[in-house]
């Protein structure tokens, strides 16, 4: 009886430690998606932008964006896991609809309009993933917040324009 109960409290500590590997391997993932779709999204408005002011708040961004990337990259070999791309589909969306609006209206405003969108789409998904993944490691976790933080300044700084 005693021998059963400890392989059974054994069993149960290998899996939370599977599903924190697993938790922290699919945030990272998620986040590592999310920051190239940023970056992919910075690089299609960028032309288009006209104020100086506007371009150096998009190009700040974009590096943050990418340092991230850098160390999600790292922790993500550190745990031997592949990367993500963003979903096919939500990038083919996201580049229609912003070449589309910057037909019908080149402007800055656009620009920040459809930025901000989508740093509002990218919080939303990586809070929700927070969520979802709740026994992702801490290095996971503050990634992911490094991310909702990098998306809500430039929410910040481009509310001048929108």
């Amino acid at each position: 009886m005693e021998y059963t109960e400890r392989n059974q409290a054994a069993e149960g500590m290998e899996n939370v430690e599977n599903k924190k590997h697993d938790d922290t391997e699919k945030l990272l993932r998620e986040c590592n998606a999310g920051i190239k779709m940023g970056v992919s999204s910075i690089d299609e408005v960028l032309p288009s932008v006209h104020d100086s002011h506007l371009k150096g708040i998009l190009e700040k961004s974009r590096r943050e964006h990418a340092d991230l990337g850098d160390d999600t990259h790292g922790l993500l070999l550190k745990y031997d896991c592949d990367t993500k791309e963003p979903h096919p589909v939500a990038k083919s969306m996201s580049w229609i609809k912003t070449n589309v609006k910057l037909m019908v209206d080149p402007s800055d405003k656009t620009v920040a309009d459809l930025m901000t969108d989508g740093c509002n789409m990218g919080i939303k998904s990586i809070n929700g993933y927070l969520n979802e993944y709740t026994l992702a490691d801490s290095r996971a976790q503050k990634i992911a917040g490094k991310l909702i933080d990098i998306e809500q300044r430039m929410v910040d700084a481009l509310a001048e324009y929108v």
